[in-house]
Order: C-alpha cells, then structure tokens, then sequence
C-alpha cells in the first residue's frame, strides 16, 4: 500500500503541472471503493487550483468544490500530455486543458469523492478523525505526548492507527522506532517523554527522508511522472529477517502484529 511518502512523492510529480487547468472531461471506469459523489458532467469546466495531502489523501482544490483522492492498497496516478488509452484497470480519468489525470487501481480499493467543501459531511468522514501531520509545523511533541499517554497498545499499533499521527504506514514505523530506540511491543502509555521526543524527531526524519529518496517501490509503485523510488535501498530494519543490525550486527527479528510484520533489533532496541 502506498503510504504518506508515496503519496506525498506522487502530489510533487503532478501538483504545478496540474494548477490553474480547465477540466475538460471526466470518465469513471469500474466502480472504486466509494461513489464520486456527482455527476461527471459537472466537473467538466471548472478550474484546478492546486493539489494538497492530507494523510494519504490527495485533495484536489477545485474552484468550486475538490476532489478527494484515495490510491488504496495498489492504485497509482498518471499525469501527462499524453497517455496511451485506458487499459481495464484505469478508472478514473481527468483530462484537463495541462493533460490528464488517470487512476490505475486493479484491486478498486481506492476512490476518488467530490465534495463541495473539507466542511462537507463527505469530506468530513473520511479526514475528520485524521491525527497530526508529521511534517507539518503543527506536529507538537506535547500533543503527541498527551495523544500517546491515552492509548495502552503497542506503540507500533498505535502509529499505524493513525488517529494521534498519521500517515505513518508499517514501513516507516518500523524505522522510525528503530532510529528511537523503542521496542515495536512496547505499550505507547508507557513511554517516557525523552523517549517521545526521540520518537517525534525519529518520525519527521525517516519520513522526510523517504520522501527525498522518491518513496519506496517495493512492488509497482511510481509516481505520476512514472519515476519509482529508493528509500528501501537504505532501510535499517523493514524486511531484514535474519540479517546484520547495520549498527550492531545482531541478527534483526521479525514478529506479527495486526497481521503486518514488524521488525527491529533486539539489542538496539531495548526500552
């Protein structure tokens, strides 16, 4: 699934090529995990004022109105002059006077929802329960000190959850614990606030990181320009079962945890 830095990687590839077109048409293929919420006919005309996240949503300002767009667990953006025709997975086309915007999603987990403001009812049950954004400024330690001392679960669970941060996907969570020290069982409530704040910092740099390294293509991820990433090349930890800590060379363990893998190093990560 692609996660904050992907879909902050594929905003980047397409979000000042896009600003400022005349939407043209809209086509919807199969349908995607939600409705479009309107008539395609009624894009048609208005203007793209700019292209924003929140979370591991796209949201795509229009001048009356945006659209919210989810990639789901295999869905990728495309933005150019030209595309070759749509194939059996393209569900979602916008073509607009700067090109088009097409969605490929074989497995239709994703979805793309227009709503006539973020104060919407439609806008609001899909980002109103979103936590902090971790490269935000807003993102405060305090706060996410408070929002981690009200929840008993495993620290990882609770980063994946992403209702105190978001967008820190399994991927990124293993790492960031890895940077902080902090064991992936350890209960978020019990945190010390040295170790939050180890954590906070943890978190802003690995995903800052992925982002400038293009995110990370483990299966078919690419940008809308059609460009993949390289943050897997340097993981610490992520899907390094059996293999050397690169810090201290013990063998690096894996374990489940809500049915995702999780992997740290026994010896560096102790509290």
């Amino acid at each position: 699934m692609p996660e904050l830095p992907e879909i902050e990687v594929t905003r980047l590839s397409f979000a000042d090529a896009i600003a400022g077109a005349k939407v043209l048409s809209v086509r919807m293929g199969k349908a995607l995990r939600w409705p479009l919420g309107c008539s395609v006919v009624e894009l048609a005309g208005r203007s793209v004022l700019a292209v924003r996240r929140r979370g591991k949503y796209l949201l795509i300002d229009l001048d009356q109105g945006l659209l919210l767009l989810h990639l789901g667990m295999s869905g990728s953006l495309s933005f150019a002059r030209h595309l070759p025709p749509a194939g059996s997975h393209d569900h979602f086309e916008m073509v607009t006077s700067h090109g088009t915007l097409r969605l490929n999603d074989p497995r239709r987990f994703g979805a793309v929802v227009y709503a006539d403001s973020e104060d919407a009812p439609e806008a609001r049950k899909l980002l109103g329960k979103l936590g902090m954004e971790p490269l935000a400024e807003g993102f405060d330690v305090n706060q996410f000190h408070a929002g981690l001392k009200r929840r008993k679960a495993a620290i990882k669970q609770v980063l994946l959850a992403g209702d105190v941060v978001v967008g820190v996907g399994n991927i990124y969570a293993s790492e960031a614990l890895f940077l902080a020290g902090i064991r992936p069982t350890r209960s978020a409530a019990r945190l010390s606030r040295p170790r939050v704040v180890k954590l906070h910092a943890a978190i802003r740099e690995v995903l800052a990181r992925a982002v400038a390294k293009g995110g990370s293509t483990l299966r078919n991820f690419s940008s809308a320009r059609g460009e993949s990433g390289y943050f897997q090349l340097e993981v610490m930890v992520y899907a390094r079962h059996g293999q050397a800590c690169r810090v201290c060379g013990t063998p690096i363990k894996s374990l489940r945890q809500g049915q995702r893998s999780t992997f740290y190093c026994p010896h560096c990560q102790t509290s």
